[in-house]
């Protein structure tokens, strides 16, 4: 008896820089070894994929594709070397690496033609993931905050708990106000670091900051960034600055207002073919600078640890999840998060 074919509806990149083209039959392929069909409930709509819907990153050898990486579900089916996760689990899918086996993406069919997939997308109402893209649901966290929990709040608030470890008393700037640096800024109120400050172009987001427990606020778009920081310092600069505006203008920034021996760190990248400058003596004078891979998180170990400090109260990330699209809104979303309209879009397969 032939196997009765199945499908699903997903938002597929055709051509960078056009919108994504909302395909309701796409065929699912069967298991291969290593991977997990997951049935979304959320998913997360990242800056990442704005840069590649756009065509920012470059040349894009895997059209057409689907996209996304971080969302929530629940899993349906897994392949039988998958020991991690089963049937019936409630799972976070993020594109940071965590244990079970990493294999490639499926590839999918839409109308005789391949589509191609990564690891993890999470732009349709089914995926087939790696092993090692799922992280089991902890208790008590609703599944429109989980998605917070595979790319913004592990990457935000890692950069604070992994890469810089502040101390109590520290002080730190955080440039760009989304998913990432709001994730970070309430990673540094756990860790009673002063003073704190926000900045970014949005005054929206900048009154957000007060409310997620920044000290201070600076709108880059009508105030000198470096200059307000140095004044608010008494002349130092910071001890730890993050970056996560993904701009190389903010990079350099981030840079400038650290102090000697003070460290940068970014969470993002500009366009492909954009460099930063920076003053080799302010390195000799011991500033480091220094990108971050997903906030060095461990997402086996890491995510429950957050997850803890949710539950606690010590994370208000409902906040951060200003409005909710379904996936025939998708390029709306991709549009609001392009013009600073929201914090974290979220898509909802319900709608």
């Amino acid at each position: 008896m032939l196997k009765k074919k199945k499908f699903m509806r997903g938002a597929v990149l055709w051509k960078t820089g056009e919108p994504l083209s909302i395909e309701n039959h796409i065929e699912i392929p069967d298991l291969k070894d290593g991977q997990v069909l997951v049935k979304m409930s959320y998913s997360g709509v990242c800056r990442s994929q704005l840069m590649e819907v756009r065509g920012l990153r470059g040349e894009d050898k895997y059209l057409p594709h689907l996209s996304g990486h971080e969302g929530c579900g629940e899993v349906i089916e897994v392949s039988n070397s998958v020991t991690k996760v089963k049937a019936g689990d409630s799972v976070i899918l993020g594109w940071i690496k965590s244990s079970g086996k990493d294999v490639k993406g499926a590839i999918y069919e839409c109308n005789g033609v391949k589509v191609n997939s990564g690891p993890v997308t999470t732009f349709s109402n089914y995926s087939i993931v790696s092993e090692n893209r799922v992280v089991q649901l902890p208790q008590g966290i609703p599944k429109d905050i989980a998605v917070l929990f595979g790319c913004a709040l592990p990457t935000g608030a890692g950069l604070v708990l992994n890469e810089i470890s502040p101390q109590k008393g520290s002080s730190i700037a955080i440039i760009g106000l989304g998913g990432i640096g709001l994730s970070a800024l309430m990673a540094t109120k756990v860790l009673k670091c002063d003073p704190v400050i926000a900045i970014d172009i949005s005054e929206e987001k900048l009154e957000m900051a007060v409310l997620f427990g920044a000290s201070h606020t600076i709108n880059s778009s009508n105030e000198d960034v470096i200059q307000r920081v140095f004044e608010i310092t008494n002349g130092l600069g910071v001890d730890f600055s993050i970056e996560a505006a993904g701009q190389a203008k903010t990079i350099e920034t981030a840079f400038k207002i650290i102090k000697d021996k003070g460290e940068c760190v970014f969470a993002s990248h500009p366009a492909k073919g954009e460099m930063i400058e920076l003053d080799p003596h302010e390195l000799i004078k011991g500033k480091t600078i220094k990108g971050s891979w997903g906030g060095g998180t461990k997402p086996d170990s890491d995510i429950p640890k957050l997850a803890k400090i949710y539950i606690e109260g010590q994370l208000p990330l409902e906040q951060l999840i200003s409005k909710v699209y379904s996936l025939d809104e998708i390029n709306q979303a991709l549009e609001d998060l392009e013009n600073y309209k929201v914090f974290r879009p979220i898509i909802s397969f319900a709608n």
